[in-house]
């Protein structure tokens, strides 16, 4: 890797490489601010693979983890679609194996699942409805209230929607490994220090580090606020990568990645998600040249995980999201 990045112009190489093979690249925002800049889209997971479905791209590269490339293999099953890391996983989506899921969802045969995008495919087809963070409190009162749920695999959003919505669903015990880190107690002190700063949060975060919050929403919800807010300053809790779009819509603004603690300490790296930074501007170069790794799916996991996902984009339709 390092051979390349010292002899090869990354970013004209990818540039290339992108009209040579008719293919679009997609980042998430919590990519690397390298990488998020020679993008053709940035975004959340679904709402990327949405917009390569839209595109005429031959290959999808998706700058993101594993769970979000097989959804956009999922809406776009012709398409090739290569991940510059295929180790780069994701602690919510390997909190919940498929075979573990169907035992807990046999024991609750009358409830309906929703699941939060952030799974495998081979959860999402135990699935009824996928849900986003942007979508999910809608998706969650579209259903009757007499009809029981089990939400997986995020235990804190699924808190989160039970708290707005007065529901009880079932919950899975999952979580993401850096909302997790984020602290209550320490975004206290930290407002103290910065008493004109607001505080927005993920509501992947767990309930003390959401009662801090000003604002409560999605990655992308997040960034709309910090443009469209009077502010000139922000206490942010999701994972750092976010503060580069923020900092690029808003150069004026201050933006602080709230503190973190983990086993006790305070850890000055975890709000840096270690499967999101495993992706590369090498790697990225190196997967568009090779087309690989490639992110393929049985045709009966495409077909089974897809009609979920239809499910959720039909009853966000209705609600205009």
């Amino acid at each position: 890797m390092v051979e390349i990045a010292n002899t090869v112009n990354l970013v004209a190489e990818i540039d290339r490489l992108k009209k040579e093979k008719n293919a679009v690249i997609l980042a998430h925002y919590y990519q690397t601010s390298d990488i998020q800049d020679v993008a053709d889209y940035i975004g959340d997971s679904l709402g990327l693979s949405q917009q390569a479905a839209k595109t005429d791209a031959d290959i999808i590269a998706f700058a993101g983890v594993k769970f979000m490339a097989e959804t956009a293999k999922i809406l776009s099953p012709q398409k090739k679609v290569i991940l510059p890391d295929l180790n780069a996983g994701c602690s919510l989506e390997e909190s919940a194996p498929a075979d573990l899921f169907q035992a807990f969802k046999d024991k609750h045969p009358d409830a309906l699942v929703i699941s939060y995008v952030n799974c495998s495919a081979e959860l999402k087809t135990l699935t009824d409805i996928v849900c986003t963070s942007t979508n999910a409190i809608k998706i969650v009162e579209s259903v009757p209230k007499d009809q029981p749920i089990i939400f997986a695999p995020d235990k804190n959003l699924g808190a989160y929607i039970n708290r707005v919505t007065g529901r009880n669903m079932i919950l899975w015990d999952g979580a993401c490994m850096v909302h997790e880190t984020f602290s209550g107690d320490m975004i206290r002190e930290m407002k103290l220090a910065h008493p004109m700063a607001l505080v927005i949060a993920h509501p992947e975060s767990e309930e003390a580090v959401l009662a801090e919050a000003d604002y409560i929403g999605s990655t992308t919800g997040l960034l709309k606020y910090t443009i469209n807010n009077p502010a000139e300053e922000f206490i942010v809790a999701t994972e750092s990568g976010i503060l580069h779009q923020m900092r690029k819509a808003s150069p004026n603004k201050r933006f602080m990645i709230a503190p973190t603690v983990r086993n006790g300490h305070v850890c000055q790296a975890c709000s840096d998600c270690p499967h999101m930074k495993l992706n590369t501007l090498e790697k990225l170069y190196l997967c568009l040249r090779d087309e690989s790794p490639e992110i393929t799916l049985p045709d009966s996991i495409l077909t089974a995980a897809r009609k979920p996902i239809d499910r959720m984009l039909e009853i966000s339709a209705q609600f205009g999201l």
